[in-house]
């Protein structure tokens, strides 16, 4: 397979799912679950503020060394520079072609011209500098084919798009590789007589062949089993990561399987399957001691607008003994926004933990908290964000809180809000919207474990905040961090608001011990800042990162 879109390959690491906590001290699975899912005056005191310019002093200079090769106050600049970009005229197009039954906007006749004019002269050579990418042609066409064979009429193929494929097909059908002709045509019903391809086509290999096989019920619209889906993914995506031949199938196969089951819109066994794929083939997972952990799967992609709080608000809850494992990945597409990796890294600290060194994290009395990266957690998974870039829309990998949706927070992350609701808000659940469940005294049972389910909107003003804007970062590290901090010494304000109002709910909702009153909950989490105990365990965290073994 041609593995310029992969990441590079690295060694084997540990991940599985976990529970959230309960009130007893207990043995706890360190994992890989998605989890959680007013203004004034004055600053704390004067050895709180000592703690944040010690950081500075510490970091300045390997912050300042790493400035002179790129803007690390940027989350732009850490994508990977090694990674090809794909072509822009292609990708805009997948944007519109590449979605769900309703989000589909078909093309008009001058984009799909210029859309095949540009895959045809691609694959003849000419567009050195921005060629359209094997994904690209699997995503692309993948996306037309689907729309073709099952989308609603208004969303299918447009009067200019079918002039447009007539007009260039003929072409493209002498120049194009053999897997992009079948996912075109797979069944010899859309090109006509240049569709031939498709029906004979089986793959290269014993895993395109099964690959081939799933697909052709994906492109047709219809749907997988969970055995079928993990069968798929763990042919495309070996953990065997020191072979060179753990890449073994054709990119474009594997970008149209992604945005394929993307646009029919998974099953909850297709989503099942993807997100236990790979549970149980890394090893023992790691058990930490502690007695509760909340797994904080924040979006992987970040955030490109508004302030980012979780890292912050997981050393506020650190402070009392409600223990956090935040997982990510340092930048990913499509928005390649700000990250959990990116400021830990911009303040110094080891970024690369194992899951043993997370859990000793977690473990310590210092810290309470960790962050642990896709990188080591699951190889094969983070091995495919050039991909994930390449095909435009979000694949299936990246939506397994459609499974838990415990709180729709601001620019679809987790972060809950102060500001006041607008009474022209979107359809849909409204930010601030949790549901899940908790194990108080119960009488339901469900596989064995006593649950009480809840469902609340949050509304920031009864639990007197004052309704404030979210402070802007717009992909800048370094304001984010500076709001983050400034909130942790003490000074007041909407970031500070927001960091207090994400701890004590969760801690408030998840049934903690000391959070049965939400007043209480606030108050706890308030002290932990004012007391300089959350800034102090976010300094700490930085240093004992790297004394970790």
């Amino acid at each position: 397979m041609n593995s310029t879109l992969l990441r590079p390959q690295l060694p084997r690491a540990s991940a599985s799912p976990s529970r959230w906590g309960s009130p007893e001290p207990r043995r706890v699975l360190l994992g890989s679950v998605v989890g959680f899912g007013g203004r004034g005056g004055g600053r704390c005191r004067r050895g709180v503020a000592t703690a944040a310019s010690s950081w500075m002093e510490e970091a300045g200079v390997a912050v300042l060394e790493e400035g002179v090769r790129r803007n690390p106050a940027v989350s732009d600049s850490y994508r990977p520079p090694e990674m090809p970009r794909p072509n822009a005229a292609v990708l805009e197009a997948q944007a519109r072609v590449c979605t769900g039954p309703e989000q589909t906007r078909p093309l008009g006749e001058e984009q799909a011209m210029r859309v095949l004019d540009t895959i045809l002269r691609s694959a003849m050579g000419e567009l050195k500098d921005e060629p359209v990418s094997s994904a690209q042609l699997g995503a692309f066409f993948a996306g037309m084919t689907i729309r073709a064979n099952s989308f609603p009429e208004a969303t299918q193929w447009s009067e200019g798009e079918r002039r447009a494929m007539s007009l260039f097909w003929p072409r493209l059908v002498n120049v194009l590789p053999a897997e992009v002709k079948f996912i075109a045509d797979p069944e010899g019903t859309i090109m006509g007589a240049n569709g031939l391809t498709g029906p004979r086509y089986i793959g290269q290999s014993t895993a395109e062949m099964r690959l081939v096989s799933a697909l052709r019920e994906v492109l047709a619209g219809g749907h997988l089993g969970y055995e079928e889906v993990q069968g798929v993914l763990k042919d495309v995506l070996p953990v065997d990561l020191a072979s060179a031949n753990s890449t073994i199938v054709s990119e474009a196969l594997l970008a149209a399987f992604l945005i394929g089951q993307r646009m029919n819109r998974e099953t909850d066994r297709e989503l099942k399957g993807y997100c236990l794929a790979f549970d149980d083939e890394l090893g023992p997972t790691p058990v930490a001691d502690v007695k509760s952990l909340t797994h904080y799967g924040e979006p992987y992609d970040g955030n490109t607008r508004f302030f980012r709080s979780t890292l912050f608000v997981a050393a506020v809850r650190a402070c009392y003994g409600e223990a956090c494992l935040l997982h990510g990945v340092e930048w990913m597409p499509p928005k390649g926004g700000i990250t959990e990796g990116q400021m830990l890294k911009f303040m110094g600290a080891n970024t690369h933990l194992s899951p043993l060194q997370a859990k000793t994290l977690l473990e310590d009395e210092n810290a309470g908290f960790a962050y642990l990266s896709l990188q080591e957690a699951c190889p094969p998974l983070y091995s495919i964000i050039g991909l994930r870039e390449h095909i435009k829309k979000r694949p299936p990998l990246a939506t397994s809180e459609k499974v838990q949706q415990f709180v729709k927070g601001e620019e679809g992350a987790l972060s809950m809000t102060t500001k006041e609701r607008s009474a022209h808000a979107s359809k849909g659940l409204p930010v601030n919207h949790c549901s899940g469940f908790w194990t108080p005294n119960s009488t339901s049972f469900s596989d064995g474990i006593s649950r009480e389910g809840f469902r609340v909107i949050v509304n920031a003003q009864e639990l007197g905040f004052e309704s404030t804007e979210t402070p802007r970062t717009d992909r800048s590290v370094l304001k984010n961090l500076e709001l983050g901090l400034a909130a942790l010494s003490g000074e007041k304000g909407p970031a500070y608001d927001r960091i207090v109002l994400n701890a004590a709910m969760v801690d408030h909702l998840l049934g903690c011990t000391g959070a049965e009153d939400i007043k209480s909950a606030l108050d706890r989490a308030r002290e932990a800042i004012d007391s300089g105990n959350a800034l102090s365990r976010l300094m700490n965290y930085i240093k004992i990162s790297h004394k970790v073994s």
